[in-house]
C-alpha cells in the first residue's frame, strides 16, 4: 500500500505491507487524514511520545471504511463508517485499537471527519475532566485558530462557559474566532492581554487551556483566578520559560499537564467513552465542527507539511487518500 513515511529528514511516499489489525484492532480503508501540529514535529524528526523516527508511517488521524477486526471487537464490523486516532494514519490501511474508532454520523463527509478524533478527545479530557469546567465559569483557550483550539472554544460554549476567550497572534485569524463561540479575542503577544482578561472577568478566568505555554506561562498565572485552573496541552510558543512560583503558590492554582503520550490504551478508551457519553449527540447534530482550510491528496503530503508549516491556515489541512 501507498504510505507517507517519516525518512528522518522528512517524509516522503512509499510502498509499505498493509499492517494486521491486533486482536483489539480495527483496520480501516482510510479516505482521508487530518494533519496536526504533532505531525510536523515528526515530520522535523523529533518522535511523539513512542512514534516518529525514520522508517515510520506518518499520521495520527483518520476517516474511512472497516475493511477487518480483531477477534475482541465487538461494535464494529467491516463496511462500517467510521474515524479514529491512532498511530500510521497517513497510508491507504491503517489499524487503531477500537476504544479509538468512532462509528461516522450519518451524512458526514470522511473529510469533515478525519478533523475530529484528535480534538473531540483532546479538548473534552483538558475541558471536562481535567478541567472540570463547571456552567458560568470563564475559560481561555490560549491558540484557538488551531483546529484543536477552535473545537475547544464551541465545546467551552456548549458546556455553559459564561465568557468564552480565544487567543491568536494573527489579526486575521482573530477576526473569525467569534464564529466558533469566542466572546472575547485577544492577541497574545500584546503584553496586556492578562490585564484585559482579568477587566473582562472581574478578577480572572477559572479555565485556561494552553496550547501555547513558553512566552504567556507566567501571563496565564495573571490571568487565573484564585483556585484557578491551567491545563497544558501545547507548547506551540515555547517548550520552557521562566515560571512565577510566588503568583502560582499565593493564587493556589491548580497546574495540570495532560498529554496523550504516557497514558495506557484502557485510559485512552475511557477518555474516548467519557468524551461520546458527554458530546456525542451534538456531533451527530452537527454541532461540533473544525473548517476545513485546503485538502491535498496523499501524494502531496510535502505541499500540505509546508502549508501548515506557513501557519497561514484556519482549521484543519486535510489529506485525502
Amino acid at each position: 500500500m501507498k504510505a507517507a513515511v517519516l525518512t528522518g529528514a522528512g517524509v516522503e511516499i512509499c510502498d509499505v505491507s498493509r499492517p494486521t489489525p491486533k486482536p483489539a484492532e480495527v483496520l480501516v480503508r482510510t479516505r482521508a487524514c487530518g494533519l496536526n501540529r504533532a505531525d510536523l514535529t515528526m515530520v522535523a524528526g523529533h518522535r511523539h511520545g513512542s512514534h516518529g523516527g525514520a522508517g515510520a508511517v506518518a499520521g495520527m488521524e483518520f476517516a474511512g471504511e472497516v475493511v477487518d477486526v480483531g477477534a475482541e471487537v465487538a461494535d464494529f464490523k467491516p463496511g462500517d463508517r467510521v474515524m479514529g486516532a491512532g498511530q500510521g494514519a497517513f497510508a491507504e490501511f491503517a489499524v487503531t485499537d477500537y476504544g479509538r474508532t468512532n462509528r461516522l454520523p450519518d451524512g458526514m463527509s470522511f473529510e469533515t471527519a478525519a478533523c475530529l478524533p484528535v480534538g473531540l478527545n483532546t479538548m473534552h479530557d483538558a475541558i471536562a475532566t481535567n478541567g472540570r469546567l463547571r456552567p458560568g465559569e470563564a475559560v481561555l483557550i490560549q491558540g484557538a485558530s488551531t483546529g484543536v483550539g477552535i473545537l475547544g472554544l464551541q465545546i467551552a460554549k456548549m458546556k455553559g462557559a459564561r465568557l468564552v476567550i480565544g487567543t491568536s497572534t494573527r489579526d486575521d485569524k482573530r477576526r473569525r474566532l467569534k464564529e466558533f463561540g469566542a466572546d472575547l479575542v485577544l492577541d497574545s503577544r500584546d503584553p496586556s492581554w492578562a490585564d484585559q482578561v482579568v477587566a473582562a472577568t472581574g478578577g480572572g478566568v477559572e479555565l485556561i487551556v494552553d496550547m501555547l505555554s513558553g512566552f504567556v506561562a507566567n501571563q496565564n498565572l495573571h490571568a487565573a483566578r484564585v483556585l484557578g485552573r491551567i491545563i497544558n496541552i501545547g507548547r506551540l510558543g515555547g517548550m520552557t520559560n521562566e515560571f512565577d512560583f510566588d503568583t502560582h503558590s499565593r493564587k493556589r492554582i491548580h497546574y495540570i499537564g495532560a498529554s496523550f503520550r504516557t497514558r495506557s490504551i484502557e485510559e485512552i478508551r475511557e477518555i474516548g467513552r467519557l468524551m461520546r457519553a458527554d458530546l456525542w449527540d451534538a456531533v451527530l447534530a452537527g454541532k461540533l465542527r473544525i473548517p476545513i482550510d485546503r485538502t491535498f491528496p496523499l501524494a502531496a503530503i510535502t505541499d500540505a507539511v509546508a502549508h501548515a508549516r506557513s501557519n497561514e491556515h484556519f482549521g484543519k489541512i486535510v489529506l485525502t487518500v
